[in-house]
């Protein structure tokens, strides 16, 4: 019987794959791009607001792509990608797991509480979860909330180790108190074990006493306000034609350092496309995720085209796929969802921003400019 202390294993072995003399691994399954159109997602969203308030609250729908696996359900391979639902005067009882978030409002308005932190949200509005902290939805407004959240769960699923825990009775971590502080500073109750240099090359041997108790860094809820985003992000559009890269703004949470993340996972940009605007193509080994909530036009990815519009969601670069992106004749505005500082971390993140030119290994070598400094003169 299994329980949290006895699990039902069962006698298996290991095997050995013979890779002698090949030097090139197997080769990558792309996952096709995909368009999930702003009518498919309508009708959804009036499915899921047809259907009775669920005990925990939480009326959503996970969008899947076709190859990804049963056990770690994504619209890529790390990211999912959820569809949620709150009518006025709803909310959802508290949650928490240890995937971080990013959570998108793309209709209605409302509140999130998250960590003991209140946030206030409207359309277009963008903010972060982070690992483990308990949080919880309303519905304070008088239209529909719908939300689109991204997370790392599938990542976690594959490697077995996500961990979701509904109505958790208390934080992981309480408040600090002043006593726990002094005693943090007080050095009986710090380690004695110090590290010990190997050679000149800055190798370090680590205690297990530091081992379990890494450096603390805090990891914050941040909230970017779309009226705010806005104002910053139209003024790109005085960079003209002449500009050799995409007007767009990243969402930094500081706590990701030089991974620019805002979580530890994903970065999120917001991105505006004047008129006929047509982006060079490019590549990177991170995936991205693409929400349209302004405009039209067309991605090319792999050498296929692909049109969309206003509400629509797109899986438009899977990993190391050559793709660019193309305005019509209005203005776009897109939220693009991609998990660049996990790869960044990794070591991972290989970037050719121009395919005339070699990749390079972004955060560990050398990265591209832009003429930004030359228009903007």
């Amino acid at each position: 019987m299994s329980n949290e202390y006895r699990k039902d294993f069962h006698p298996t072995k290991g095997r050995f794959v013979d890779r002698s003399g090949k030097t090139i691994a197997d080769e990558n399954r792309y996952w096709d791009p995909i368009i999930v159109s702003k009518e498919e997602i309508d009708a959804e969203i009036a499915r899921l607001a047809g259907q009775p308030l669920p005990a925990n609250g939480r009326r959503e729908s996970l969008i899947v792509h076709p190859l990804a696996e049963a056990n770690s359900p994504g619209m890529a391979p790390g990211i999912q990608v959820k569809l949620s639902v709150l009518k006025p005067g709803e909310k959802t009882t508290p949650f928490r797991h240890n995937a971080t978030e990013v959570n998108f409002c793309i209709a209605g308005s409302g509140h999130t509480v998250v960590g003991g932190k209140r946030i206030s949200f409207n359309q277009y509005d963008v903010w972060n979860h982070p690992s483990y902290a308990i949080y919880s939805h309303a519905n304070d407004g008088t239209d529909l909330q719908v939300r689109l959240t991204y997370s790392n769960a599938p990542l976690l699923q594959h490697m077995q180790t996500y961990l979701p825990e509904d109505e958790p009775q208390a934080a992981l971590h309480p408040v600090e108190s002043a006593e726990d502080k002094a005693h943090a500073a007080d050095p009986k109750r710090n380690s004695p074990f110090g590290m010990v240099p190997m050679g000149a090359d800055g190798g370090i041997l680590m205690p297990y006493e530091i081992l379990i108790n890494p450096k603390r860094v805090e990891s914050r809820a941040l909230h970017f306000p779309w009226q705010t985003v806005k104002t910053e992000l139209d003024k790109l559009e005085a960079l003209g034609s002449d500009y050799v890269g995409r007007r767009l703004y990243m969402m930094y949470n500081p706590m990701t350092g030089r991974m620019n993340g805002v979580t530890p996972n994903f970065f999120a940009t917001i991105t505006i496309r004047p008129p006929k605007i047509v982006d060079r193509p490019h590549r990177h080994s991170s995936a991205a995720i693409n929400y349209f909530f302004s405009g039209s036009g067309y991605s090319s990815v792999g050498g296929h085209r692909y049109e969309w519009k206003s509400g629509d969601l797109m899986l438009t670069a899977p990993g190391w796929v050559v793709h660019n992106h193309a305005s019509n004749d209005d203005y776009v505005y897109e939220l693009t969802i991609q998990d660049q500082p996990l790869n960044i971390y990794m070591e991972s993140l290989l970037w050719q921003e121009d395919l005339k030119k070699p990749a390079a290994l972004l955060g560990s070598e050398a990265g591209f400019e832009t003429n930004r400094a030359k228009v903007a003169a």
